[in-house]
């Protein structure tokens, strides 16, 4: 027993679905207390619930990455996770651990059937790698004489005089090839710029020689990913570290049921054609009593990132706008999902407009189980505590979606100055 939760009762074999959602959320480290002050151990322990963080350049707001840290720990200085993170470390590096994610430098060996699998790819006949190998061996020698490098050091020294072979964009191909390759990786960041290094330039020699068969890796990620869910669905597992390998996560599923360490379950309302989804919870999950706690959460934090999951645990249907025309948006170009307790309660879409010093409502909505009169003052809260994490001295609220009066209505009880602004939808609209 822990002091946010209790074991899930072992005799059940039968969830609510608020029990599956607060089993989550405790997963994922919603059930603890935020620390009064964040340091970089911090990081590290989210870490470890997380297993890897999500990167996306998106900048509109916050970029990805320094989302979940904040939803989960409070403002925290984002040059603190540049320097644990993004400069040159031996705790985390970059790979296609999901999409492009930090994860652990040592799960560098869990992905060499991933890089394999590249290598296999880039090398057939009819592939880039093999049409470009001359590109390829020139960006591998200029790494192993140079160092660390990025892009714009390998352009300024392209061999322009050696023929029509060379062009600017196959070397920066040639650089992610490799990477996804494995004989690359990524040496840390200048700005959001990535340094390319040969892999024995940045992952320590113990971790780059340890080989880890697929089957082995597959079992342990499958673990790793049941852990930071709680309870979960194959489908699940097989996202959580974008596996794309259905058999293979199902034997590793029945591998941790008959050593102990997942058990089958049912939650109610997870069906499919009218059956229960087949369902396995950890053993080291907690039901939390309850999650008192309000977030902001980016698009690609674990909570909501497979949306089939989040449409299930949390009845949020959930599309990221940003490719979708501007007069065809219905929430809003990046809106960012709200959660209050163990609910997501409204999508709020968020513009930092640093050169005035105003956190910008540009739309705010209400999820089917919001209630405005409880849930307004929380997301209130959550929106300032956002604008002084990125700070920013005042918020503005547009008039579009039906939450943005409740919650400008709220956000007037607070101590940060608020303005009411049109929204280019609203003006339009007006027409």
């Amino acid at each position: 027993m822990t002091p946010t939760g209790t074991p899930p009762r072992r005799g059940a074999d039968t969830l609510t679905a608020s029990e599956a959602r607060r089993i989550t959320l405790a997963a994922q480290g919603f059930s603890r207390r935020m620390p009064a002050s964040v340091a970089p151990r911090h990081f590290h322990r989210t870490m470890d619930r997380l297993g890897v963080l999500q990167i996306d350049s998106v900048n509109v707001f916050a970029r990805s990455h320094y989302m979940p840290m904040f939803s989960r720990l409070g403002a925290y200085p984002t040059s603190m996770l540049d320097r644990t993170f993004l400069s040159r470390t031996t705790h985390y590096v970059e790979y296609l651990a999901h999409e492009a994610t930090f994860m652990p430098v040592d799960d560098w060996p869990l992905w060499g059937f991933r890089m394999r699998g590249w290598q296999q790819r880039i090398s057939s006949p009819d592939e880039w790698g093999h049409v470009h190998t001359r590109t390829l061996d020139w960006v591998r020698a200029e790494l192993r004489d140079r160092g660390p490098l990025r892009p714009a050091d390998l352009r300024d020294d392209a061999p322009r005089e050696r023929g029509s072979w060379w062009d600017w964009d196959d070397a920066k191909l040639a650089l992610e090839h490799l990477w996804r390759c494995g004989e690359v990786a990524i040496a840390g960041r200048i700005g959001f710029e990535r340094r390319y290094g040969l892999a024995e330039q940045v992952i320590p020699a113990e971790v780059r020689n340890t080989t880890i068969e697929r089957a082995d890796a597959v079992r342990e990620l499958v673990r790793r990913a049941a852990r930071s869910y709680g309870v979960a669905t194959v489908a699940d597992l097989n996202d959580y570290y974008r596996l794309r390998d259905q058999a293979g996560v199902r034997a590793a599923v029945d591998e941790l049921v008959d050593s102990g360490e997942l058990e089958p379950v049912s939650v109610r309302g997870w069906e499919r054609g009218g059956r229960p989804l087949p369902t396995w919870r950890h053993r080291d999950a907690v039901v939390a009593r309850r999650i008192d706690r309000a977030a902001l959460l980016t698009p690609f934090d674990p909570v909501i990132w497979f949306r089939d999951r989040a449409l299930r645990v949390f009845d949020l249907d959930y599309r990221i706008e940003i490719y979708v025309p501007a007069a065809k948006r219905r929430y809003g170009y990046y809106s960012l999902p709200v959660l209050v307790g163990d609910r997501i309660v409204a999508r709020v879409d968020l513009k930092a407009d640093r050169a005035a010093s105003v956190l910008r409502v540009q739309s705010a909505w209400w999820e089917p189980h919001a209630v405005a009169e409880r849930d307004a003052p929380r997301v209130a809260e959550e929106l300032v505590r956002a604008a002084r994490w990125q700070g920013l001295e005042r918020l503005s609220v547009s008039g579009w979606g039906d939450a943005s009066d409740a919650i400008a209505h709220a956000l007037h009880g607070q101590e940060t100055p608020v303005d009411r602004h049109e929204h280019p939808r609203e003006v339009v609209s007006a027409i």
